[in-house]
């Protein structure tokens, strides 16, 4: 029944910081949209086919998620380059890895991976297929 995943939903306490994380350190495109109950301007990281919408808390936009919190998220991302190209990205950013690289079961392979924490502190995998 299920194909793929369009976007997910990130709730921050930080929109500065959040935003740095996503398109300074992460490489994604911030982009502007309008959406959401009552329709407002809205951000969005976007990369590959997916996104990721933004919200801020305390002033999150309806429909949402029942208990929408920073840093509940456990995310994996998979790199479109080399990890090693990935970790010296982190490393110049001063962008501290928390744990790897380390093997890890994908959801089509196995991944190496390395482990950081974003601005409110959801766990982000980085991965590279093995």
């Amino acid at each position: 029944m299920i194909d793929h995943l369009d976007h997910l939903v990130l709730t921050t306490h930080n929109e500065a910081a959040c935003v740095d994380f996503y398109v300074r350190v992460m490489g994604m495109t911030l982009e502007s949209f309008v959406g959401g109950t009552p329709a407002v301007e809205r951000k969005a990281f976007k990369f590959g086919n997916q996104k990721i919408n933004l919200h801020i808390r305390g002033k999150e936009f309806e429909p949402k998620a029942h208990l929408p919190v920073p840093g509940a998220l456990d995310l994996c991302f998979i790199a479109r380059v080399p990890l090693d190209d990935v970790i010296a990205r982190l490393n110049a950013a001063q962008w501290p890895v928390i744990e790897g690289p380390v093997m890890r079961t994908g959801a089509t392979q196995k991944i190496r991976s390395v482990y950081v924490r974003d601005p409110d502190l959801n766990l982000i995998e980085i991965s590279e297929l093995a």
